[in-house]
């Protein structure tokens, strides 16, 4: 890492609302921006506003994990399945991506996943507070569930709350971007992911549906944009995706919910 790149990284990581993502995914993003804007100052500004866009729009200002983390714990120690789920959903909503899902959670996996049972692992890419969904899957007890995210802090949350949750937690911060290879698991969720992905790099949805290694692909879009408007969304995001898996000999399946568009992928 060159000094101005390490200058950017410090300087963006010193942020409060920053301080809490990756070095590696700061480093990776400022590299990109150096690139454009030579000027230190200038670089370390679009690196905040990329950060913004890819994660930091999501995301609570001041995520309060530690007062979450006591609660969940709390409420698992109970054995109160419907306070465990009350919780969750508390918490979930201080997250976009997770929040506009609450409305139809109550179908959303059981629609997905029904017909791909047993699942004994799961993978989530760019997580957010997603894992916290778990209590409305189909898994066996025990199934593995690897959260990758490029927050550290959340990922130290989702670190602690998954064996809480009745599986086994593998939490890990990481730049799917970067990543040389995932583990292979049953089901893989992509929700939501791929337009945060391609403003960092156009080829990143592409790229990441060829290298997870996962029976069942679940690829959702949003019906909405973080201010409301949503006319021509899906249908956008549709052609988006089909561009996508153009010329694949995947096998594919849509299912479409007031918040979401979701492909199924059966790439075998």
């Amino acid at each position: 890492m060159n000094d101005q790149l390490t200058q950017l990284v410090s300087a963006v990581s010193e942020s409060s609302k920053y301080k809490g993502v990756s070095l590696e995914f700061i480093a990776a993003v400022g590299e990109q921006e150096l690139r454009k804007h030579p000027k230190l100052k200038d670089a370390v500004k679009a690196t905040k506003n990329k950060l913004h866009q890819v994660g930091g729009a999501f995301l609570d200002f001041k995520p309060a994990y530690a007062q979450w983390l006591r609660e969940l714990k709390d409420v698992c120690f109970s054995g109160a399945n419907d306070a465990v789920r009350k919780t969750c959903i508390k918490i979930m909503t201080h997250h976009a991506s997770t929040r506009e899902r609450l409305p139809v959670l109550d179908q959303f996996y059981d629609t997905l996943l029904s017909d791909v049972l047993p699942i004994q692992s799961v993978l989530d890419i760019a997580c957010g507070l997603n894992p916290l969904s778990i209590p409305w899957m189909p898994l066996v007890d025990g199934a593995d569930y690897y959260a990758i995210d490029v927050y550290e802090n959340m990922i130290a949350f989702l670190d602690e709350c998954l064996p809480c949750l009745g599986v086994q937690g593998h939490a890990m911060v990481c730049d799917v971007n970067r990543l040389a290879r995932f583990p292979k698991v049953d089901v893989a969720l992509i929700l939501k992911t791929i337009p945060c992905l391609e403003r960092l790099d156009k080829a990143a949805g592409s790229r990441l549906l060829e290298m997870i290694n996962a029976n069942y692909l679940f690829v959702s879009f949003p019906g909405f944009s973080l201010c409301g408007r949503s006319k021509g969304m899906m249908a956008g995001y549709e052609a988006s995706f089909h561009q996508l898996v153009s010329g694949k000999n995947w096998r594919i399946s849509k299912y479409k919910f007031a918040t979401e568009i979701v492909f199924k992928v059966v790439k075998h």
